[in-house]
């Protein structure tokens, strides 16, 4: 199989073509980053990479892992401004074979191949084998997907669009800032504070609460880790407030699927800020939930450090045999073939 899989963010795209089969050997050909918003359509973007692929082998199976719902291999992105149909990239790009999944269920199957390199204890507890699996995390938006063990030892990838559920407050800070927020987008969703696009809203947020002057420009999250770092007060208490609601976000997960296989914190904003992540300030607002708090503390939570998430579950989802097992897989790190732990 000449596989093209995809990652498709709101920022960026990860593509990576390879040559496998079900269950067997892989061998990665050709993988590139790109920036999303530098392409009008999803046709464009698969049409640049193939050209730069620059591969005499003709791709006959793509795979896209996509930020929205799917409805019958139809979607329009939630964060990126393209709409996406099987049958019709079918027939503009001439591959016999494409197919649709969510983002989250994409990472979801990417879990079976990290290595111990690839993440960071949390909450050290022990992962109970064919444990629940529950795989969250904020990237342009708020992901979250969940994993069931199956007869053959392999787990299955579900997608959720849990992320836009209703934000709830856990503070009277927390409730001002529902408020702002509720009279700038009606809904508000946990997407709404706890991704990269909120990032600009909770640095003003804390600007007003400060009483200081709102910026003339917007600031994504590497911004708003480069001003607190340079000392910017508001900066340093908007990442507070971001840890604090992450971590609310958290434990909510915890409590609606008690994953004891692991739960797992992926997406890009974590990347811009692990010390801040590892921070005891993060596992204390997870673990406050009243009579609830003992779920939370029993449940293994990792960080995935690993970027290749994404197109590695897109990759194990494209040649995943009818009874899964562990794939073969291109480590992040080592960049070396090996079986899925």
């Amino acid at each position: 199989m000449e596989l093209i899989a995809g990652d498709i963010g709101g920022t960026k795209s990860w593509l990576a073509w390879v040559t496998g089969t079900p269950g067997g050997a892989q061998q990665l050909r050709f993988e590139h980053v790109y920036p999303s918003a530098a392409f009008a359509t999803a046709d464009d973007l698969i049409r640049q990479f193939m050209a730069d692929a620059q591969q005499a082998a003709v791709a006959d199976c793509l795979l896209l892992a996509l930020p929205g719902a799917l409805d019958a291999q139809h979607t329009t992105l939630t964060n990126l401004d393209w709409t996406l149909d099987v049958a019709a990239m079918r027939a503009t790009l001439g591959i016999a074979s494409v197919r649709f999944i969510n983002d989250f269920q994409a990472a979801a199957a990417g879990v079976a191949t990290l290595t111990a390199s690839d993440v960071v204890a949390l909450n050290l507890r022990p992962a109970e084998p064919g444990g629940v699996r529950a795989i969250t995390g904020a990237g342009t938006g708020l992901g979250l997907a969940f994993m069931l063990a199956d007869a053959g030892g392999g787990y299955r990838s579900f997608a959720t669009e849990g992320g836009h559920v209703d934000f709830a407050p856990a503070n009277a800070m927390q409730a001002r800032l529902l408020e702002r927020m509720r009279a700038e987008y009606g809904h508000v969703s946990w997407e709404r504070v706890v991704s990269g696009s909120a990032m600009n809203d909770l640095y003003r947020f804390c600007c007003v609460e400060h009483k200081r002057p709102l910026p003339d420009a917007a600031l994504d999250g590497a911004a708003l880790v480069e001003r607190a770092g340079s000392g910017d007060p508001d900066a340093g208490a908007a990442l507070d407030l971001f840890i604090d609601l992450y971590g609310a976000w958290t434990g909510n997960v915890a409590l609606l699927y008690q994953p004891r296989g692991g739960l797992y914190i992926a997406g890009g904003v974590a990347g811009h800020m692990l010390a801040r992540m590892q921070s005891p300030r993060f596992m204390a607002a997870a673990t406050d939930k009243g009579r609830m708090r003992g779920v939370v503390e029993r449940t293994p939570i990792f960080l995935v450090t690993c970027s290749r998430l994404g197109v590695q579950g897109a990759i194990a989802s494209a040649l995943a045999q009818p009874n899964p097992v562990l794939p073969q897989h291109v480590n992040s790190n080592t960049a070396a073939i090996r079986r899925g732990t």
